[in-house]
């Protein structure tokens, strides 16, 4: 029997056009050339399998909900004759408002994520690959289906509807015989392309079921052909309830993918049951690559809490914020059933579940650090400045994630430096951690507030996320050793030795202290000082942030969003050895071209500006100044 024989006639049907990024979505999934079109099999399955959980969850405050239908199970009829492959399950069912809701609008921001990627890139030659990324949900089904037709019953409603789309931008929701329809639940009838009829041999089904939907907590069965008896191929069992010995790693792979709707090899897995005074089993997964969303504001994470294998929510809280990237279920034995997923989350044994699980995540990463350092490399790589965001928000494990940290340093530009290792090699008569916050790597790298540090062998953490420059200003220190900014405040680095063949700038001469006497007076109302640098040997000029409150990156950053009134003046420190320095200091003293080096002080404010990636306040004022120097020294 077709799907179009279960619909009757009736004025109630209703044909409406698919929201526009489903629309784009939905010409993808057709006139793309994707190899691995069985990826439809695993969401269908994976939609199926929810739908059953979410009914048992709704069944604990009422029981009536399962009373009819029979125990939950997901069924894969084929029929090789009509072409037609059917995914059935017993689970929650729809209205016809969940129906409009969750099939014709994007509900996911992964799929959204998806869409926005594209449109950046060339669709045509990134479609495949980025496909196999995401997961695209129930919509994959129109890479295979010429039509699809869904036939839905809510549980214990006195009606059913028929949803029915050829994916060419509209769908249509009718009335559907309650004699045909579900007991309860929903069947998905996908009428397959010329392309796709190989998807109704049982033997080829039955293979991608049980490599990509074994893990599904809810039993699979295959009906071979219209009339043949079902046999089961996937019993139900929840992964996360094995023990770890009888899962292999294919099949944490598997089950990965269809919790984080990615098709990547995860990084790390983590599975393992807590016992004591709360018990609990928990199986997590760092992914293998960035998820597109994963700086969104408003992206949820996919943790999924249950309580004795009854689901609860999709979307629990167990993780902070900095932890974000993980993907994990939880399954606890203590927390109550009988009560609202919010109060469970709020309870003291979910806190401690919370806390208990975000404890044993940082001491995993620091097993993988230690033990596969090139492994963790490619974490790191990816879920570092999230991570970092930890730094700043959870003082409580600071000392856990400083351990685990990496960062690039003037001695160590890939980025792999651990703290440990910093502090091992600290040089005689230093007495901090010293470090350089900016928004690049590579201008950070070339900042002349180095100089002075690498004259004397000092190496210098280069931190370019922006989250760095808030957790290093609330940060202690690491080892007994305090963070300190090489761009704020005095340097103090005199006491250490020089290497070898490295000079450092003499103390400023009379005359140089004067020309800085006179820059001050010329500049007094952008700085709050000029004077003589010890951390310059090769540039002529830098800017310094004072002492007390912010470095010159945080000020920026706060300044850009509104959370500071007044920007404090900075510190010009000028090269008092530099060949510029000492010649402009001479003519100075000797009372010539007051005017030209009164341009040359703005000149050198106007560079240290862009050195450290700021701009000129004022174009026109340095386009003159500029001009007449040129004038002067070519005239």
């Amino acid at each position: 029997m077709t799907a179009d024989a279960h619909t009757p006639t009736s004025e109630a049907a209703k044909t409406q056009s698919f929201e526009a990024d489903v629309s784009r979505l939905l010409h993808l999934m057709v006139h793309s050339v994707y190899s691995d079109r069985e990826i439809f099999v695993r969401e269908l399955v994976s939609n199926a399998a929810d739908a059953c959980e979410k009914l048992r969850y709704e069944s604990i405050a009422k029981p009536e909900l399962i009373e009819r239908g029979g125990a939950f199970a997901i069924t894969i009829a084929l029929d090789p004759e009509a072409r037609t492959l059917t995914v059935s399950d017993n689970g929650v069912g729809m209205t016809r408002e969940d129906l409009t809701e969750a099939l014709g609008t994007i509900a996911r921001s992964g799929t959204k994520a998806f869409l926005d990627k594209l449109a950046a890139e060339d669709a045509s030659k990134e479609a495949s690959a980025l496909i196999g990324q995401f997961g695209i949900g129930f919509y994959s089904s129109f890479m295979v289906a010429d039509e699809v037709v869904v036939e839905t019953r809510r549980a214990r409603d006195d009606k059913a509807w028929r949803w029915s789309s050829d994916g060419q931008g509209s769908f249509t929701i009718a009335p559907l015989a309650l004699e045909v329809a579900p007991e309860r639940g929903t069947r998905v009838v996908l009428h397959l392309n010329d392309a796709s009829h190989d998807f109704v041999d049982a033997h080829r089904v039955e293979r991608i079921v049980r490599e990509h939907s074994g893990a599904v907590p809810v039993p699979i069965d295959l009906v071979d052909k219209p009339g043949a008896e079902p046999r089961r191929i996937a019993d139900g069992a929840a992964i996360w309830a094995k023990p770890k010995s009888d899962v292999t790693p294919e099949e944490y792979a598997e089950f990965y993918r269809g919790l984080s709707g990615q098709f990547d090899e995860p990084a790390l897995t983590m599975h393992w049951r807590a016992e004591g005074r709360h018990e609990y089993t928990v199986l997590a997964f760092i992914p293998g690559s960035r998820p597109f969303d994963l700086f969104d504001p408003t992206r949820k994470g996919r943790n999924k809490l249950y309580v004795r294998r009854v689901l609860i929510t999709e979307n629990a809280d167990i993780l902070p914020g900095w932890l974000r990237f993980l993907r994990l279920v939880v399954d606890s034995a203590d927390l109550p059933l009988n009560v609202s997923r919010e109060m469970i989350q709020e309870s003291a044994v979910f806190a401690a579940i919370r806390k208990g699980v975000t404890n044993r995540v940082v001491q995993e990463l620091g097993k993988l650090a230690e033990a596969e350092p090139e492994k963790f490399a490619k974490v790191w790589e990816h879920f570092g400045p999230v991570i970092k965001e930890g730094l700043y928000e959870d003082p409580e494990r600071r000392d856990g994630i400083f351990k685990i940290a990496r960062f690039a340093s003037t001695t160590h530009p890939a980025g792999d430096r651990a703290l440990a290792q910093y502090v091992a090699g600290l040089r005689e008569n230093q007495t901090a951690i010293y470090y350089l916050t900016g928004d690049d790597a590579k201008r950070l790298a070339a900042s002349p507030q180095l100089e002075g540090f690498r004259a004397r062998g000092v190496e210098v953490l280069l931190l370019s996320d922006p989250v760095d420059a808030f957790w290093v200003s609330t940060a202690a220190g690491f080892d007994g050793k305090p963070f300190k900014s090489v761009s704020q405040g005095a340097a103090d680095i005199k006491s250490i030795a020089l290497v070898e063949g490295a000079k450092a700038p003499a103390e400023a001469t009379g005359p140089v202290a004067t020309l800085l006497a006179f820059f001050k007076q010329t500049l007094d109302r952008e700085v709050a000082e000029v004077r003589a640098s010890d951390r310059l040997t090769d540039s002529v000029a830098c800017l310094i942030a004072p002492e007390f409150g912010p470095d010159r990156q945080l000020e920026k950053m706060l300044a850009a969003h509104g959370r500071l009134a007044e920007r404090a003046k900075p510190i010009l420190e000028i090269n008092p050895t530099h060949p510029l320095t000492v010649t402009l200091a001479g003519r100075f003293g000797a009372g010539q071209d007051k005017p030209l080096i009164e341009d040359a002080a703005w000149l050198m404010l106007d560079e240290a500006k862009l050195l450290e990636g700021g701009s000129v306040e004022d174009p026109p004022a340095f386009a003159a100044r500029l001009r007449r120097v040129l004038e002067k020294a070519l005239g």
